[in-house]
């Protein structure tokens, strides 16, 4: 009897535990308060956000992976991955117009940074590299209003400044890029570039000394830049401090053997010398570094003329042409040469055409020679 009474007993513990799990599960299936479901679905919601960003991060890190490998063209295809997965990553859109910029798709710049500063009004670098898509579309206008907009939002950024005084050199406002260039050195004065860009505004004004005076800061301040010991010895040429000009060019030389301009500029020195042996040197010199190098064979010519060699002069202008059509300079030196060999029609021939690109002295030459 005792032993009945305990198995209905553990019958009795059995249902109930087995009531006890149904009744728990009847209690999972329950449907949530509204409370719970604004609660599962902002998880929800936050993973997949966390997702999105994730993968925008991913993108927008492999852009700057490449940009840095100056693959630009590629950086832009990840910044555009990453601006899908999140249109309000600005930094993406910054460094995707930044790209544009080093891979001269200017106009596609323009629009890049239109859509970041629609979002950020105030974010100063995108004025700046606005301003430099607009100055490489030649939109010089539009250019200058990003540069002043530039300044005003971060006005000890030397860069800024420092565009600002190219625009202003190609505009041909010399006095203004020099203010420009100016204020950059004050704001940073190990800028290489600042100085010898000052220093070719006072060249353009004709104010040699100073001009010199940059290039030697600029000189100081990179020793490795050939190209500025180049503008010194171009500079003293106008100085006609010949000595100091080949001096330049040989200094030039010594840190970039390969510095094409600076055999034919030093050659061009030797001509005025009168030391034509040494400058058909260096005029060949040029033209083995850079075979299609027209100028250098113009000046080859412009010796041999003076050596009375008009058939080998003839020659080396007609290559100097079929590499640049449009050196009025080229078919004013042909005309010159054609009326030493007695070739009338071909020199009247050269100076209308020195004239029809803009030559002062082909269309001089043209009159007195040629207008009967």
């Amino acid at each position: 009897m005792a032993r009945l009474n305990k198995l209905n007993m553990m019958k009795q513990k059995l249902v109930l535990l087995l009531m006890g799990c149904f009744m728990g599960y009847l209690s999972f299936a329950q449907e949530l308060t509204n409370k719970e479901k604004a609660y599962r679905d902002s998880i929800a919601s936050l993973n997949e956000e966390n997702a999105t960003i994730a993968k925008s991060q991913e993108a927008y890190n492999k852009g700057i992976d490449l940009f840095n490998q100056e693959s630009y063209v590629k950086s832009i295809q990840s910044f555009k991955a990453s601006i899908a997965a999140d249109p309000n990553f600005t930094a993406a859109y910054y460094n995707k117009g930044v790209a544009e910029n080093e891979a001269f798709e200017y106009a596609a710049a323009v629009k890049t940074m239109d859509q970041l500063l629609e979002k950020d009004p105030a974010y100063s670098k995108a004025y700046f590299q606005r301003a430099r898509a607009y100055q490489g579309i030649n939109k010089y206008i539009n250019a200058e209003k990003d540069y002043k907009k530039s300044i005003e939002l971060e006005p000890k950024n030397p860069k800024a400044h420092y565009n600002f005084g190219v625009l202003k050199f190609l505009q041909k406002n010399y006095y203004g890029a020099i203010k420009s260039f100016t204020k950059t050195i004050e704001l940073n004065g190990n800028m290489a570039y600042a100085y010898n860009d000052r220093g070719s505004c006072y060249r353009m004004k004709k104010e040699y000394s100073k001009a010199v005076s940059d290039y030697e800061k600029a000189s100081k301040k990179n020793p490795k830049l050939a190209f500025v010991l180049n503008n010194i010895g171009t500079t003293k040429m106008k100085m006609k401090n010949y000595d100091g000009a080949i001096a330049a060019f040989n200094r030039a030389l010594s840190i970039d053997k390969d510095f094409f301009l600076a055999y034919n500029n030093r050659g061009a020195t030797q001509m005025e010398r009168k030391r034509y042996a040494e400058a058909i040197t260096d005029f060949k010199e040029c033209i083995k570094v850079n075979p299609d190098y027209a100028p250098a064979y113009a000046n080859i010519a412009a010796v041999q003329f003076k050596k009375e060699d008009y058939k080998a002069a003839k020659k080396s202008v007609d290559k100097a042409i079929q590499l640049d059509k449009e050196n009025a300079s080229a078919y004013v030196n042909r005309g010159m040469i054609r009326e030493m060999l007695r070739d009338m029609n071909g020199a009247c021939e050269d100076f209308k055409k020195a004239k029809e690109l803009g030559s002062d002295i082909g269309s001089q030459y043209y009159s007195q020679n040629c207008g009967f």
